[in-house]
């Protein structure tokens, strides 16, 4: 039980104790001291330039917390053995990544479909929407955030590689006073960050430390921590919620505990946004940090269960559909052929030459047997064929 207390401030130090628990903080700032569990400093219509600092002065890893954490865990492990049982990833890492991509954007209210998004993944579309170029954009900086774990660990440099990435441009640091999160047309606050390049760079420093900090917290929390602090931090004039999102999932596999960016944690949180967002406030206002932990680690279980089985389902359908062009006969090597169909639901003749399954000929005859079949739809965009995956998309999308 945390005690009561009633001091609003602390007089800085490079160390203190908070609750028997020994707390890092930068010489020359003074921190707010939690009474009640509400932080003395907050007010939605201030800057909250004194955001207290991390770890949190209370116990995140309570004993409900690392009953979740092993939960997720082993449904972590489960996706992992199924990503390691698919005879090609790309399948997944080219189709998990866009329903990701989705989820998030559409968290901001920046609305696609999956099957937009498809279709101009895959070229189908000439003109994508602005939003669903967005998207796509997602994809790209997950993608290279991926890329770039060998080469440097998740740090601001990242969070601002994965920002510029997500805007078309470079992703600021906020100079100018004016952000708030709530209604614009009311001009209600519910929350104000940060405000001043300096102070939000300051938390920044702090929020990267303690990444690589002896905090001994189990990353799945480690994750959910450091996702409320950057979110809470909102360094940039956009992108803020999609680049945090991003960080999660290259915080879990730079932790070893996701192998592969699978992780579709987005459509969890786009089905529970409201829960998501008054969480979010109950940490700033209550210092709940127990029930966000919580949603943050049940919703890598959730999301870990449904790419599990999602994968599962292409693997099926992939088996399924090797199994129907040999019955259709005179078309060799099926199993590797049904592999194209998978990874392009919008599959072209070039795909079949690429893979160096055909000339051009026979792969254009065999794409029209799968027509004639029902297996795929053929469809004209401009003076070129696409064959479309019905049942690959209706599972992806």
């Amino acid at each position: 039980m945390v005690p009561e207390f009633s001091l609003v401030t602390i007089i800085p130090k490079d160390h203190m104790s908070i609750f028997g628990r020994k707390i890092d903080i930068s010489p020359g700032y003074a921190y707010a001291v939690y009474m009640n569990g509400m932080p003395s400093t907050f007010d939605p219509d201030l800057p909250y330039n004194d955001l207290p600092p991390l770890p949190p002065p209370i116990e995140v890893e309570t004993r409900g917390v690392l009953k979740a954490v092993v939960a997720a865990r082993e449904q972590l492990a489960a996706l992992d053995t199924a990503c390691r049982l698919i005879p090609n990833p790309h399948i997944i890492t080219s189709t998990i990544p866009l329903r990701e991509a989705q989820a998030s954007t559409e968290i901001e209210n920046i609305v696609t479909t999956n099957d937009e998004l498809f279709r101009a993944a895959w070229a189908v579309d000439a003109d994508p929407s602005p939003a669903t170029k967005e998207a796509l954009r997602y994809r790209e900086a997950l993608h290279r955030g991926v890329a770039q774990l060998g080469e440097r660990p998740v740090s601001v440099k990242t969070a601002e590689m994965l920002g510029s990435i997500l805007q078309g441009g470079p992703a600021l640091i906020r100079s100018t006073p004016g952000t708030f999160i709530g209604d614009p047309a009311k001009k209600t606050r519910v929350y104000t960050p940060p405000e001043g390049r300096e102070v939000i760079e300051r938390h920044l420093g702090a929020w990267e430390r303690f990444i690589y900090s002896d905090h001994d917290l189990d990353p799945l929390v480690l994750m959910a921590v450091t996702h409320y602090q950057f979110e809470a931090i909102h360094p940039f004039y956009d992108g803020n919620g999609r680049t945090g999102r991003l960080l999660n999932v290259l915080l879990l596999i730079q932790a070893n505990l996701l192998q592969l960016p699978v992780l579709y944690l987005s459509g969890y949180i786009v089905s529970n946004k409201s829960e998501y967002y008054r969480l979010l406030r109950a940490v700033t206002e209550e210092s709940a940090w127990e029930d966000w932990v919580l949603f943050m680690v049940r919703g890598v279980e959730q999301a870990a269960r449904d790419a599990y089985e999602l994968i599962n389902r292409l693997r099926d359908l992939q088996e399924q559909t090797a199994a129907e062009i040999r019955g259709i006969g005179g078309i060799q090597p099926a199993a590797e052929l049904a592999e194209v169909l998978l990874m392009n639901p919008y599959v072209r003749i070039q795909d079949v030459i690429d893979a160096e399954l055909a000339q051009r000929q026979t792969a254009s005859n065999w794409l029209a047997k799968l027509v004639r079949a029902g297996l795929l739809v053929e469809v004209k965009v401009g003076r070129q064929k696409i064959f479309v995956n019905g049942r690959a998309l209706e599972i992806l999308t």
